[in-house]
């Protein structure tokens, strides 16, 4: 008898550069302090860049505009495996236009304050990454790696999603 199908979780996350900074959250885990650009699950009846901005709208307090698909990207969460706990994620990142601030909008719960890093900044960083994609996805944008939005088809029958 075969066990659970498996299935990863899929996350969006916003690369956001401007003036050669990174816009990224500090964010109160479990594990601590950590940091990871604006990111988060798809939520039922979405499509990932609709998730994107929406995420980034709420950790950042930040509209956001994805204009370009960065890549699609696979990691197994080493801390919760750590805890028994096997968890692998599947992150789309994009790339975009941040817009408005809405000053007075509370940020998601967790998240203590929105920083801007430099790379360099970002990958003397990493033991306090949340994720071990974030520096990736800043890699793969810093050699202008961009994909059309289209590359992502969200069918209609997503928007009935429970």
């Amino acid at each position: 008898m075969a066990g659970p199908r498996w299935k990863p979780n899929v996350t969006v996350a916003a690369v956001i550069e401007r003036d050669g900074r990174f816009l990224l959250v500090e964010e109160q885990t479990s594990d601590g302090l950590r940091l990871n650009t604006p990111a988060g699950h798809l939520d039922p009846g979405e499509s990932p860049a609709e998730g994107c901005a929406r995420e980034t709208l709420e950790e950042t307090a930040h509209h956001f505009t994805p204009t370009a698909l960065i890549g699609i990207y696979m990691a197994r969460s080493r801390p919760l495996a750590e805890r028994g706990e096997d968890t692998t994620y599947m992150r789309f990142a994009f790339s975009g236009t941040l817009g408005a601030f809405e000053a007075g909008r509370p940020l998601d719960e967790g998240i203590l304050r929105t920083v801007w890093m430099t790379p360099d900044e970002i990958r003397t960083s990493v033991a306090r990454h949340r994720s071990p994609l974030l520096l990736q996805c800043v890699e793969d944008h810093l050699a202008g790696k961009r994909h059309p939005m289209d590359l992502v088809y969200v069918d209609e029958s997503v928007r009935s999603a429970p």
